[in-house]
């Protein structure tokens, strides 16, 4: 027993080596998992953060660039504006001119009316001339300056619809960009619950093939030694009976003695009787017939003491053999005990054996569909848990997208109402014109 007690110490130490070996593995294994998804988050911070660097850096790009652009173009109106107003006038001056000829050439010709009355009516000519060309140069200033403030609002117009599909760009890149970071953490995380999935099956086979590995091994070593205390017990019997069969003589002698020694007391105490019978007898009979009476009690002596005789032996002989057949019946009935003591002993070994593995690979069921149940669970919390940050990617992503497109629309509509406020009217279908206010 303290051998089975020590072996089943020393199992259970091997049982509980092996599974804090296996806990330390796990430990181990779901730690990197967790630095790997640290990992994975901390490197789609930093994208997010330098893709929000780089989107910020291009706008103000383009913010500059659509300045220099807008200032270009200003400049290119104000120039050709200049060019057409120093034409205009040249044109002005030379019609003024041909206009101040002609009227001379007129007055020239006309002898009949007075030099005075010509040169007033020539004033008045010029003045009205300067001042219809006065109009005329004001028209065109209004004209130049109305093309140019709506041109000007209109490139504006056409400058924040391009910053408006910018920010549409840069909202659609950062969040194609979470949803592939997203996608990428989701397949992470489905690798990582296979691996776990795969360790702990591995790990529980581990530990249920050593848990039956000992079972066998201290099942093999019960019955190994149930075969030496069978071997032992029967060993025993065996010397127990060499010892009685070696024994029985001795006890045999001492039984005849035994007998030998009733046989001696009922000898003197038939002798006893004999010699009162005789003194009886002499006394109560005639001397004359002294002779034949002790004749007589002699032959009965004899006789009876022959009987005592044939009965001893007999006795003896009885004795050998009764103590002879009980002894084989003896052993023999010792024997068939053992055998059956043993046969019991091992069919209890037997069953108590097969009562502890069935209870081990009942244990090894239930610990399986446990680990089953666990891993089926952790998936579908997994699987719902992917379910759902998709589902709020996608919200964020509407929502996002939706405050935008809101956004770029009141900002176009207030755009829009202060340009027609300012009299530009609907500058959506607007063109470049083609400079017709001359």
């Amino acid at each position: 027993m303290s051998g089975y007690k020590r072996m089943r110490r020393q199992h259970q130490k091997q049982l509980i080596a092996l599974e804090n070996k296996l806990k330390a593995e796990m430990d181990e294994h779901r730690l990197k998992l967790q630095k790997e998804v640290e990992t994975h988050a901390n490197n789609s911070s930093i994208e997010l953060e330098k893709l929000a660097k780089k989107q910020v850096a291009v706008m103000e790009k383009e913010a500059k660039a659509a300045a220099a652009d807008e200032k270009k173009f200003q400049q290119q109106i104000l120039t050709q504006q200049k060019k057409d107003l120093a034409t205009f006038l040249e044109s002005q001056k030379k019609q003024y001119k041909l206009c101040k000829e002609k009227i001379k050439e007129e007055m020239n010709e006309d002898h009949s009316t007075p030099k005075k009355e010509k040169q007033e009516r020539i004033s008045k000519h010029k003045e009205n001339l300067q001042h219809t060309q006065a109009e005329e140069e004001a028209q065109l200033l209004s004209q130049q300056r109305l093309y140019y403030d709506k041109n000007c609002r209109f490139f504006k117009r056409k400058t924040m619809i391009k910053r408006h599909e910018m920010e549409q760009q840069n909202i659609r890149e950062e969040l194609n960009k979470k949803r592939t970071q997203k996608e990428m953490e989701h397949a992470m995380l489905i690798r990582h619950d296979e691996s776990t999935r795969e360790l702990e099956y591995r790990q529980l086979h581990t530990l249920q093939k050593l848990r039956m590995d000992l079972i066998r091994l201290q099942h093999q070593t019960e019955l190994e030694n149930q075969l030496e205390y069978n071997k032992r017990r029967e060993r025993e019997l065996h010397r127990k009976h060499f010892m009685e069969l070696r024994q029985q003589p001795k006890n045999l002698k001492a039984m005849e003695m035994q007998i030998k020694k009733q046989f001696q007391d009922t000898c003197k105490v038939q002798t006893k009787q004999y010699k009162a019978l005789k003194n009886h007898q002499l006394e109560v009979t005639p001397k004359s017939e002294h002779k034949t009476i002790l004749k007589s009690l002699k032959d009965e002596q004899t006789r009876k003491l022959a009987i005592l005789a044939e009965q001893y032996e007999q006795s003896i002989n009885e004795m050998m053999a009764s103590q002879a057949l009980r002894l084989d019946e003896a052993q023999e009935a010792e024997c068939q005990a053992l055998r059956l003591q043993l046969q019991q002993e091992m069919e209890l070994l037997n069953a108590y054996q097969s009562k502890i593995k069935m209870q081990t690979e009942a244990q090894h069921e239930r610990e399986l569909q446990k680990l089953e149940q666990r891993v089926s669970l952790r998936r579908a919390h997994l699987e719902q848990k992917i379910e759902e940050e998709l589902a709020a990617l996608q919200k964020e992503r509407s929502e996002r997208i939706k405050f935008l497109l809101e956004r770029q629309e009141r900002e176009i509509e207030t755009f829009d109402m202060e340009s027609l406020r300012m009299g530009f009217g609907n500058l959506v279908t607007l063109e470049y014109p083609k400079e017709d206010y001359r």
